[in-house]
C-alpha cells in the first residue's frame, strides 16, 4: 500500500520554527539547514506562510532531517527539547476552544487527564480528523500516528520522531504534574505502518 503525502499546518510550523531557533540560535539555523543542502528559507516563519499543507511536511520533515545530520547523537536531545518547549506555544496559540478544553482538563480526576490531554494535543496536530489517535494499554496509552509528517521522505534505522515524543511528554506533564516514559515502539522511517508511542507512568497492575 503506498503512503499517501502528509500535510502540516503551516501554523504548527511556523511556531516549530521560532522553537527550534530559539533552541539552536536564530543565527545558526540557517547554516544548519545549508549544511545539508535544504533552503534557508525554512529557518524563516514568515517565508513558510506560504506554503501548503504538503510543502510544509516536507519543511517540518526536513528541519528536522537537518538537525540530525548537523548535531549528530547529539540531536536527539536537542529535537526532545524542541517538542517540550513547543507545547506551551501550541497552547498559547491554540484556538480558544482548545484553550478552554485544556483548562478543563486539569480539573478532572488525575488518571483521566492523561488521555484527555493526549486526544487534545492529537487534534491540535492533525492535519485531518484520524491521522492520530489515542489507544488505552491497560495502565499504559499509544499514540499512534498513521499521517506522521517527521517521516516524509526519510529513512532511517531506528526511530525518529523525538520532537512528538518530547510534545507527549510536556502535555503530560503539564496536565498531570507527572513525568511519564515515553518510547516510540514503531516508526514510519524504519519501514512501520505508523508510528507508535507507548507512555508509562511506570505503574503495574
Amino acid at each position: 500500500m503506498t503512503r499517501s503525502a502528509p500535510a502540516f499546518s503551516t501554523h504548527l510550523l511556523k511556531l516549530f520554527i521560532e522553537t527550534t531557533s530559539a533552541e539552536v540560535g536564530r543565527k545558526n539555523l540557517p547554516t544548519v539547514l545549508t549544511k545539508s543542502g535544504l533552503p534557508t528559507e525554512w529557518a524563516d516563519p514568515a517565508a513558510v506562510s506560504r506554503l501548503g499543507g504538503q510543502a510544509a511536511a516536507e519543511a517540518y520533515a526536513g528541519l528536522q532531517r537537518a538537525i540530525r545530520t548537523y548535531y549528530g547523537r547529539g540531536a536527539r536531545g536537542i529535537l526532545q527539547r524542541i517538542g517540550c518547549n513547543l507545547w506551551p506555544r501550541m497552547r498559547a496559540k491554540a484556538p480558544l476552544l482548545a484553550t478552554a478544553q485544556a483548562n478543563l482538563i486539569r480539573n478532572i480526576p488525575e488518571r483521566m487527564r492523561r488521555k484527555s490531554i493526549l486526544d487534545l494535543l492529537a487534534r491540535l496536530l492533525s492535519a485531518k480528523s484520524g491521522d492520530i489517535t489515542i489507544h488505552t494499554l491497560d495502565l499504559d496509552l499509544l499514540l499512534v500516528d498513521r499521517a506522521s509528517p517527521t517521516t516524509y521522505n526519510q529513512r532511517d534505522d531506528e526511530p525518529i520522531c523525538y520532537v512528538t515524543q518530547g510534545l507527549i511528554r510536556e502535555a503530560l506533564y503539564w496536565a498531570t504534574n507527572r513525568e511519564p516514559d515515553v518510547e516510540e515502539i514503531s516508526c514510519q522511517a524504519a519501514g512501520a505502518q505508523t508510528c507508535e508511542f507507548k507512555i508509562s507512568f511506570g505503574e503495574r497492575s
